[in-house]
């Protein structure tokens, strides 16, 4: 019987870590700079206008049914299958609604933290004109 061959390990070549001879915008945040300030600053702000935005459309568009439902009462009164119409919007319809604009809310949030991940990879120096 033979022996079978050593065990070999196989691996990739070496790795070094790449080092980056100019300052980057993250290297401006990490440092805490007044320009890593700003760059973290409009985040918050573009963050803050959304959910502000978003809160003010949900707080008009299923905060005024009620008063649609006081203001129109022949449309309170309305039943579908036995069941109040109000009831319906109010109890199921809501839900969809809720659904679509939490996933609009993340998609423009995704996209604004897109947006600063592309600044911070251009830096500073890349936005100065030349």
């Amino acid at each position: 019987m033979t022996t079978p061959p050593p065990r070999v390990r196989v691996t990739g070549p070496a790795r070094r870590p790449i080092v980056s001879a100019r300052r980057g915008a993250g290297e401006e945040i990490d440092a805490d700079t007044s320009l890593g300030e700003l760059y973290v600053g409009s985040l918050l702000r573009a963050q803050l206008r959304l959910a502000v935005a978003v809160l003010l459309g949900l707080t008009i568009s299923l905060g005024s049914l009620p008063l649609v439902f006081h203001l129109a009462p022949g449309l309170a009164q309305t039943r579908v299958q036995g069941v109040p119409l109000a009831f319906l919007i109010l109890g199921f319809a809501v839900y969809p609604f809720l659904l679509a604009v939490g996933g609009a809310y993340v998609w423009r949030a995704e996209r604004n933290e897109k947006a600063f991940t592309a600044l911070l990879d251009a830096g500073p120096e890349d936005d100065e004109p030349g």
